[in-house]
């Protein structure tokens, strides 16, 4: 059963898509700002993938439930739990999503590297990261901000367990060697056969702590309950003055219709770019990120209605309408 879905990331895109027409928004910042979007775009993408297979095999079990998109505080630390199983038997499966689109590689050491363009380049450790993640959760639990549940008077102990999850269709390139927490690396697609061998392996004492089902729900409505979401100052991470007090910049013409340019997939970054290149800026989709022609941005634009003000490629378009 599902007891929280990821919350919706939606504002803080349309956020930092206002902040790409802001006043002093020079060429760097807009790349860094459209680098923000496609790693919030992309983190989406591998969460739903996750979530998408939870939902799939625990999604109405009442023996499971399931909470996405949990963030914790507790005294001054923080943990950003992607997804959280724990079944009757008090198992919690943190798992963490990662899209690593072009792959991940791990060496003997256990450091993780992902890729750009084939080019690798260095990640912090998921799994050090999860290990984190569970200490908070564990001393929360400890502190009685969430209580657990008791048995003849005596408090049932949880287990906890760390998955981390990655697109089914990405590359794993793992150490010859044994590297500590490394068979929690699995894809999104792996996850049901993992949960069941573990189930497999269980020890059968284990079922007398098994909980009813509605103290189960009450328990993830607790932690649920702790779930504070985080509020991003993107205007202050990129040094930008508060945009509510900026007035906005219209897209202006600057082509003609019967000859479109070309605009370019790559960014300009130099100090000498041209007016041009800012409104090349604005041509992208809203949704996807693909490169539109000026004659479909301002298609979008004459249609706000539809559109909300924002450019969508043509397939795009059609999903919005349909």
């Amino acid at each position: 059963m599902i007891i929280k879905h990821a919350d919706d990331k939606t504002s803080q895109i349309q956020v930092l898509t206002k902040l790409l027409s802001h006043k002093d928004a020079n060429p760097t910042i807009q790349n860094r700002i459209e680098q923000e979007i496609r790693k919030i775009k992309a983190g989406i993408r591998g969460e739903e993938e996750a979530a998408y297979e939870m939902r799939f095999h625990y999604g109405d079990s009442e023996n499971w439930v399931i909470l996405h998109d949990i963030r914790l505080e507790h005294n001054g630390l923080t943990a950003q739990i992607d997804h959280l199983l724990i079944n009757r038997v008090l198992e919690f499966w943190v798992c963490e999503s990662k899209n690593f689109s072009e792959g991940v590689a791990i060496n003997a050491q256990g450091e993780f590297s992902a890729f750009s363009g084939s080019k690798p380049y260095g990640v912090p450790s998921p799994i050090q990261q999860n290990e984190r993640h569970i200490i908070l959760l564990k001393r929360i639990f400890d502190s009685n901000a969430v209580k657990l549940p008791k048995r003849l008077g005596m408090t049932i102990s949880p287990s906890f367990k760390s998955l981390i999850l990655v697109s089914k269709g990405a590359r794993i390139s793992r150490p010859s060697g044994k590297v500590e927490g490394i068979e929690a690396l699995i894809k999104n697609d792996q996850l049901y056969s993992t949960l069941q061998k573990a189930n497999e392996k269980s020890n059968p004492i284990d079922l007398v702590k098994v909980i009813a089902k509605d103290t189960l729900q009450a328990l993830a409505k607790g932690i649920v309950a702790l779930h504070r979401p985080i509020e991003f100052n993107y205007a202050a991470k990129f040094g930008l003055s508060d945009p509510t007090e900026t007035p906005s910049i219209q897209p202006v013409n600057k082509f003609s219709e019967k000859a479109e340019p070309e605009f370019e997939a790559t960014e300009k970054t130099s100090d000498t770019a041209t007016p041009q290149d800012s409104v090349k800026k604005t041509l992208t989709c809203f949704s996807c990120s693909d490169l539109v022609s000026y004659t479909v941005a301002k298609f979008c634009w004459n249609n706000k209605s539809k559109f909300g003000g924002h450019a969508y490629c043509m397939d795009c378009q059609k999903k919005l309408v349909n």
